[in-house]
């Protein structure tokens, strides 16, 4: 069962994203590829396995000796169900840009009600709504990275991985008003508020797009 993870740390991203790219790895082979302790690999195996993205087996046996512990991707990792619609999300992101007069409004009002769902039942999220909208951008796939505020501007979140880059990089106006309104629509549901300052900055650095959250964000409670 996949449980909602926290933001994950950028070695254990690593370790995660060895996994999905070659997929069954042992603890030796990524150790080897990763420039990590195998101790410090097998911690983060465990953690990735105990979040519900990445399965544990055992080899076949070949001779004496222990057989080898494998990690797979799980079937419930978000980058292996998004795999599945990577194309039809192409495919509608085309048809809404030829099609509709408003392409960036339409985007957005779908991110919207896409954001409303992804938050099952506000009760159940944290006090948090920051950190909520973090868990639910981690279990699509975007791999967060919450930095620290600067004098000078508002707490930043680099969004490290886009699970629709393909789209994004064709359509991007459309794809990227879409992932704007999930979060809008995720503040909704979650019944948080604040000042102005929802943003999202397409492809803003090398690797990663930047969000940029109101803040305060002050979640009401009827």
């Amino acid at each position: 069962m996949l449980k909602a993870p926290m933001a994950l740390s950028g070695q254990r991203l690593r370790v995660l994203e060895y996994v999905r790219a070659h997929s069954p790895v042992r603890v030796g082979d990524a150790a080897t590829a990763l420039d990590l302790h195998p101790n410090t690999v097998r911690e983060h195996l465990d953690a990735v396995v105990g979040l519900g993205l990445v399965e544990r087996s055992t080899a076949t046996a070949l001779g004496r000796g222990r057989p080898a512990t494998l990690y797979r991707v799980s079937a419930a990792d978000p980058a292996v169900a998004l795999r599945d619609y990577v194309g039809l999300a192409t495919a509608l992101a085309g048809h809404l840009a030829r099609s509709s007069d408003h392409p960036e409004r339409d985007a957005r009002a779908a991110g919207i009600e896409w954001g409303r769902d992804i938050i099952d039942e506000p009760g159940r999220a944290g006090s948090d709504p920051r950190q909520s909208v973090l868990d639910a951008l981690s279990r699509l796939g975007f791999a967060p990275d919450d930095e620290p505020a600067t004098p000078n501007a508002h707490p930043g979140i680099a969004l490290r991985r886009c699970p629709l880059l393909d789209a994004a990089r064709r359509y991007p106006t459309v794809v990227c008003q879409v992932h704007l309104g999930i979060v809008e629509g995720m503040l909704q549901r979650l019944r948080a508020s604040g000042g102005r300052g929802l943003d999202l900055i397409p492809f803003a650095e090398p690797g990663a797009c930047r969000l940029f959250l109101p803040d305060p964000l002050v979640r009401h409670h009827d």
